[in-house]
């Protein structure tokens, strides 16, 4: 069985509850909950540097200002951002206006997050948010580890199976993205996902450098692209919330657009991509040098994307992505692309995976390796795992990994 997470648990059954009983969806209600989230890390983090820098200020130091608290990474929050000043507002203000002004005003002071955070509030009514903010105040400060990390991404995979097909657009559960980052050992140098969704690829990738006793943020450069707005800003939440750079996530359709001039530029390259997208506009694509492969002829971007993940590698890259099974066995001019990618002997791994995992598509998939610095003896290999029966049954429609699984696999 999977570990037991008893503060996420409580907490998620406490909002849901609350979200019952008011007429907002799920896809209303999540963005701003995540934002009430971000904000109550972003408090946690400001008040303990707070004690610390006055108690230096007590010895005779300067003034502490703005600086002081960017210098230590942390966000820096005015006075009416503070958790203590909106769960303390007089009976009758509007505490929705008053948290889109805080959301305000914590761009105006960290330009990184600037447009990001949700300014919704003003849809709620003032006894849910009175209850919403009691209810994230009441996470111990005292807890250690990647508290509000774990909160944060707890939340956006339930978010995810409550809004269906929507909600995989941006979550990749969290079992799936541990293995792949299990596979390739991200631990040290640039990181690339050019669907990245929330982010969950960057947040594994740096969970796996602090587990091995490294500080994950002078390991590892993150970058990111998306097309979605809405998509972009969770993803910058989600990184914030785990103390990770923001700037590197870009917004971009990356068929069209290659925002990183990525093109032999990355040590890993991580991706859960839409499956089986059509439309894309050959004539704009024709001269990409990212598919130099070739372009497929269905009117299918499966194989759009696995160029962009093969091209985006450096000569030692490492690359690991979700891809729909039907790739595998497509036939004619995917054939073709399919055919010289092996012939490169860079395909590393593929491992088969059961239905049911995903929130958006219950056909299992495949997860794809590929590696640059594959011995030479190997080359002409590929291994094939068939985990289409390694799995624990989560819910009635859901399947994942228990951590046991995880390691097994990715030691194989």
């Amino acid at each position: 069985m999977p570990p037991n997470n008893d503060l996420e648990k409580r907490l998620w059954a406490a909002a849901d509850q609350l979200r019952a009983n008011s007429a907002l969806t799920a896809q209303e209600y999540s963005r701003p909950v995540l934002g009430l989230i971000f904000l109550k890390f972003a408090d946690h983090r400001f008040t303990a540097l707070e004690k610390e820098l006055a108690n230096k200020k007590a010895k005779g130091r300067r003034t502490i200002g703005k600086l002081d608290y960017q210098a230590r990474g942390v966000m820096y929050l005015p006075d009416k951002a503070r958790f203590s000043y909106l769960i303390n507002l007089p009976e009758g203000e509007d505490i929705g206006k008053a948290i889109n002004r805080a959301m305000d005003s914590i761009e105006a002071e960290n330009e990184d997050l600037k447009g990001v955070l949700p300014r919704e509030y003003n849809r709620f009514d003032n006894t849910l948010l009175f209850e919403l903010l009691k209810l994230f105040n009441s996470i111990p400060m005292d807890l250690e580890g990647d508290v509000f990390g774990k909160i944060y991404e707890y939340f956006l995979g339930k978010f995810a199976m409550e809004e269906g097909r929507g909600g995989g657009e941006f979550f990749t559960p969290t079992s799936i993205v541990k293995l792949i980052v299990n596979i390739i050992e991200p631990f040290h140098g640039r990181i690339f996902d050019p669907a990245c969704g929330s982010g969950g690829m960057f947040v594994q990738s740096a969970r796996f450098v602090e587990e091995h006793q490294r500080n994950a943020t002078s390991e590892l450069s993150i970058y990111g692209q998306e097309s979605k707005e809405s998509t972009i800003n969770l993803c910058r939440m989600n990184l914030a919330v785990h103390g990770l750079p923001t700037e590197g996530v870009r917004q971009g359709n990356s068929y069209y657009e290659d925002r990183h001039n990525a093109k032999g530029q990355f040590d890993f390259v991580m991706a859960n991509p839409p499956f089986n997208v059509n439309g894309v506009d050959k004539e704009r694509i024709k001269d990409d040098p990212r598919y130099s492969l070739g372009t497929p002829r269905a009117d299918n971007a499966n194989y759009l994307w696995i160029q962009i993940f093969y091209s985006s590698l450096n000569d030692k890259g490492r690359a690991g992505f979700v891809m729909a099974n039907s790739a595998a066995d497509a036939r004619q001019s995917e054939l073709e692309i399919r055919k010289k990618l092996i012939q490169t002997g860079n395909v590393d791994v593929v491992v088969a995976i059961s239905s049911n995992f995903f929130y958006t598509v219950t056909l299992p998939v495949t997860l794809w390796f590929f590696d640059k610095a594959k011995p030479k003896q190997l080359k002409e290999k590929v291994l094939f795992i068939d985990a289409r029966n390694t799995y624990y049954q989560l819910d009635r429609a859901h399947r994942d990994f228990t951590p046991e699984q995880i390691e097994y696999l990715a030691n194989i």
